[in-house]
């Protein structure tokens, strides 16, 4: 089911910032977007309307970007919202995922009560990329029982295919950059 709200005039308002955070790297910076309210708003009702009837429990948003369009949506969606951190910043016992990056590795942890078994969730965060931080907080869906409902972004880099990884999940995002 593809999104009936048009957010490609969203690309107008998304600054793009060469060599950053190394060089080669073309930065796609949301900052410029989210300060629109107009587009800020627009943003959050298309991610929100691609889940409306899919009977979702949670949102699940991945720090720290996830944390800004993930309270939004679940408050759209009559659902509720749960935090993915990075360690030792959740305050009960959690579940942790390591996962590799280009140089090391990382974690995310999630409450150990945060999602019931059975519980529908999608999760978000602001960007697909390669798809590593995903994975990992799709395992940690699965360590505690829950069911993937969908996966939502703002912003999809094609060309870097991390949607492959996710062929069996319900992959949405709004805005696509092929290069």
């Amino acid at each position: 089911m593809q999104n009936a709200i048009n957010c490609e005039p969203l690309k107008d308002l998304v600054r793009t910032v060469p060599d950053f955070p190394k060089p080669g790297i073309l930065f796609y910076d949301i900052t410029t977007l989210l300060k629109d309210k107009a587009g800020f708003a627009q943003m959050i009702d298309a991610l929100a309307a691609h889940y409306i009837g899919k009977d979702v429990d949670l949102i699940l948003g991945i720090e720290a970007r996830g944390f800004i369009f993930g309270p939004a949506m679940a408050y759209r969606l009559n659902a509720g919202f749960v935090p993915v951190r990075k360690p030792k910043k959740l305050p009960a016992p959690t579940a942790k995922v390591t996962y590799d990056l280009e140089y090391g590795s990382d974690s995310l942890e999630i409450h150990l009560d945060a999602i019931e078994p059975g519980q529908r969730v999608v999760i978000v965060d602001d960007l697909l990329a390669t798809g590593g931080t995903m994975q990992a907080t799709v395992q940690l869906v699965k360590q505690l029982g829950g069911e993937i409902a969908g996966l939502a972004f703002a912003v999809e880099l094609d060309f870097l295919r991390g949607r492959q990884k996710f062929a069996e999940y319900d992959v949405f995002s709004l805005l696509h950059y092929s290069e």
